[in-house]
């Protein structure tokens, strides 16, 4: 009988070089980067006290950066958005780390609580929008660097540089 349990390992795994791989300083594939989000998101100690929030605009700041990768930590207030846009070149996770957030994109609607993973491509189009009563922060990692955020509208794209 084959199952997961029937998997022993014998001897010291650690002894075995050939199957560890050090650690990387700086993450390079898409679990990689998600699990940095994540390990992010748990330390509420290194984020919770640079958040503000701004009624008048989006609030964001750049949290940190690595060899061809940027981290950012946004704020939305009730009614917040960051309108439909794409990514230009980069690829990114979009990880909410309090309250939550509503994503739209041509494929429909989806509610982010505190906690959810978005990891999309270069050419994925979304809208993020705070449509609760409640303030939020999200966390968004960029690889490469965000270097520009074509805005989508019926009528024409244009470029803008403010991450989402």
């Amino acid at each position: 009988m084959n199952s997961d349990s029937d998997l022993q390992i014998a001897g010291d795994i650690l002894a075995v070089q050939h199957l560890l791989q050090p650690a990387r300083e700086h993450p390079a594939t898409v679990a990689e980067f998600a699990g940095l989000a994540r390990s992010i998101a748990a330390d509420r100690a290194r984020w919770e006290h640079l958040v503000e929030y701004d009624a008048t605009s989006r609030w964001y700041h750049r949290l940190q950066t690595g060899p061809g990768y940027e981290i950012w930590l946004l704020s939305w207030v009730p009614g917040q958005g960051s309108g439909l846009h794409g990514h230009g070149p980069s690829s990114g996770v979009l990880t909410v780390l309090d309250g939550e957030l509503t994503e739209r994109t041509e494929g429909g609607e989806r509610s982010l609580a505190a906690g959810a993973q978005r990891v999309f491509a270069p050419g994925y189009v979304h809208e993020v929008v705070n449509d609760s009563l409640e303030p939020a922060v999200s966390l968004h990692v960029y690889y490469p660097g965000l270097t520009e955020m074509p805005m989508h509208t019926t009528a024409r794209c244009t470029a803008e540089s403010v991450p989402a």
